[in-house]
């Protein structure tokens, strides 16, 4: 059958005074008005398509946003200012909490691990309990019974043995003081792996002060010399003044002495 522009025109005519709903594409379409709107007439998949529908826009696709991976993640001001403080209190290296925090709990406050472990520095509960900590989820008293813990440990391995201190964090201190050594659990053996390349990491990019004895001994002794204030000007002389009475009786003053 052949479809002509006649037959096109004379259709859309007559659906246009019906109050009918056609089709468009296959989505059902309701004319408002053949006056308000004009009338569209097409062919697709060979049937006459008639609408009164206005041509959709094509759809605007926002870019992908890039999201900073989890592990990325900096530690927040708040809980530095808590670290740095803490730790300082109980004579621990703030850099080695970061590092251990970092690991446990990649700095969020509200973890929960799958064996119970809460928090920042991700405590058992009977450990926590411990140390004084009731509130878990509260920053301060995480981070003080995460401390202490570490400050307990590192006394009873000894400040020299960071691998045994991070072994019994991770594995429990019993189970380390037993075999006097990390226990070849592969999660301890990386746990330990992790934070003391994290520590170390931290240690590298601060440098340690070099003490003022040492810096005044590696300067040679002409350059102090020469780097050596000069010494002050002599005083001047204090400066004297002569008053002298003349003829008519007018005293003078003058800073010239009378002539011999």
């Amino acid at each position: 059958m052949t479809i002509t522009l006649r037959m096109i025109l004379v259709s859309a005519a007559l659906l246009g005074s019906l109050p009918l709903t056609v089709r468009a594409q296959d989505r059902a379409v309701t004319p408002v008005s053949d006056v308000a709107q004009g009338l569209q007439v097409s062919a697709v998949q060979g049937k006459l398509v008639v609408t009164n529908a206005a041509h959709n826009p094509p759809l605007l696709v926002s870019p992908p946003v890039a999201v900073r991976p989890i592990d990325d993640a900096q530690m927040p001001e708040h809980i530095q200012i808590l670290v740095d403080s803490i730790s300082k209190t109980h004579g621990v290296d703030p850099r080695l909490v970061a590092a251990v925090m970092k690991v446990e709990s990649n700095y969020n406050q509200r973890a929960r691990s799958s064996k119970g472990a809460l928090g920042l520095m991700q405590l058992i509960p009977e450990t926590g309990a411990r140390f004084g900590v009731r509130d878990f989820f509260d920053p301060a008293q995480n981070i003080e019974g995460g401390v202490r813990y570490l400050k307990f440990l590192s006394e009873k391995f000894g400040a020299h043995n960071l691998d045994l201190q991070l072994a019994a964090y991770n594995a429990g201190e019993n189970l380390v003081e037993r075999l006097g050594r990390v226990p070849q659990i592969r999660e301890t053996v990386d746990y330990v792996r992790k934070i003391k390349n994290i520590y170390k990491q931290e240690n590298g990019s601060k440098k340690a002060p070099v003490p003022v004895e040492a810096q005044t001994a590696a300067v040679p002794v002409d350059a102090q010399t020469a780097a050596a204030p000069a010494p002050p000007p002599p005083p001047k002389p204090p400066s004297i003044i002569y008053s002298t009475v003349d003829e008519r009786g007018v005293t003078r003053f003058s800073n010239m002495g009378p002539p011999n």
